[in-house]
């Protein structure tokens, strides 16, 4: 007798994240996962060291301490909020507690791999929304709806398009949510953005049973290593998510960090800066190289190397072009995220790296075009 597996997981496509390493290369440019350059907060760093004497104790199960500290730093009800390893593990838990077989759950086109990932794992359809110049399409979605449809999962701003929804655009999404149906907003990228039209989801929220919004500390806090995301939410949800997550799932570690970046509002802004000025240079030097981007207001650029007006999918000779770059920029050090997963496998996604790493890879980006990309 031989074991057998439910057959929807077999039709899952393990996620695979952004290169660490390049075969006989011991310096490279990490710019494949969307990572603080400059790292986690120096506070971070020495609670996380002063920690080492008590990891034979089990970590606090509720986050009490973490959660305050959230509501307290973002203005929010922090016995409204579940801390959990990485945003990742609530859009599992979402998926398992809200949908199952004969239930539908709807992403944008390019949306988080995750959403696929966590729909077919419960054996729920996953309704893929088409987009409209890499970005969400309020309209599309909105015909994707039926009495099926249990989730819709929408990344603002999206990876890895680096394109957002306004507010407008939110609110126009929920005006045609049924109450059964829960949107989850997921803002991985909210803190880099100052836009006057953007809201990370809070609002809704606050107002609705059914929304709610996902945040992580693995990007602007620069705690990816340590696996640490959370959540807001009204109170019912909040119930439901404590029911099915793991009793211990934040390590103490990753709490003590995630305390401590909260308490550093100099390396934040200093990260916010950082990015700011360098997403507008690296996206400057793109256009005058001639490379055709998709506009961020995250810290990376998807450059595409197909006709992007009214784009219709990938081509054969952008394809060639995205490939014939990555190998070029891995032979040079430089760690790129391929996106073909996504299907764009005419793309590359860059993450804005340190000031030396920008300049480093745009200097290497021209002297490719040179030769003719």
């Amino acid at each position: 007798m031989t074991l057998s597996v439910k057959a929807n997981i077999l039709d899952i496509n393990p996620y695979i994240g952004g290169d660490a390493a390049l075969p006989n290369q011991t310096k490279v440019l990490r710019l494949a996962s969307n990572e603080n350059p400059l790292g986690p907060s120096p506070k971070s760093m020495n609670a996380y060291r002063n920690y080492d004497h008590q990891l034979h104790r089990y970590p606090d199960g509720s986050a009490l301490k973490l959660r305050q500290a959230i509501g307290n730093f973002f203005n929010l009800n922090y016995q409204h909020i579940v801390c959990s390893a990485g945003s990742e593990e609530l859009i599992s838990l979402l998926a398992q507690a809200f949908a199952g077989p004969g239930d539908e759950i709807i992403h944008s086109q390019y949306g988080f791999l995750m959403y696929a990932i966590a729909a077919k794992t419960v054996g729920a359809t996953i309704i893929s929304a088409p987009e409209k110049n890499f970005k969400s399409d309020v309209d599309a979605i909105i015909k994707l709806i039926t009495k099926k449809t249990k989730i819709i999962f929408l990344a603002n701003p999206n990876n890895p398009t680096g394109t957002y929804l306004s507010i407008n655009d939110i609110e126009k999404l929920y005006a045609h949510i049924p109450d059964h149906t829960l949107l989850v907003l997921d803002a991985a990228y909210a803190e880099y953005i100052d836009q006057n039209d953007f809201n990370a989801g809070e609002f809704l929220v606050n107002k609705n049973k059914n929304v709610i919004m996902l945040r992580t500390f693995s990007k602007i806090f620069g705690l990816a290593s340590l696996r640490l995301g959370w959540c807001y939410a009204h109170p019912f949800v909040i119930d439901i998510l404590n029911r099915v997550r793991n009793p211990f799932n934040v390590s103490a570690p990753a709490q003590v960090a995630g305390l401590a970046a909260l308490d550093d509002e100099e390396h934040i802004i200093r990260s916010r800066n950082h990015n700011k000025k360098w997403l507008a240079w690296t996206t400057t030097e793109l256009k005058e190289i001639g490379i055709n981007i998709i506009p961020s207001i995250g810290n990376f650029i998807l450059l595409c190397f197909s006709p992007i007006d009214n784009y219709k999918g990938p081509t054969a000779l952008g394809i060639e072009k995205a490939n014939k770059l990555h190998s070029y920029l891995n032979s040079h050090g430089i760690l790129p995220r391929k996106v073909g997963a996504y299907g764009l496998d005419d793309c590359l996604r860059l993450t804005i790296g340190t000031e030396e790493e920008a300049k480093f890879t745009i200097d290497t980006i021209r002297q490719y075009t040179q030769n003719g990309v």
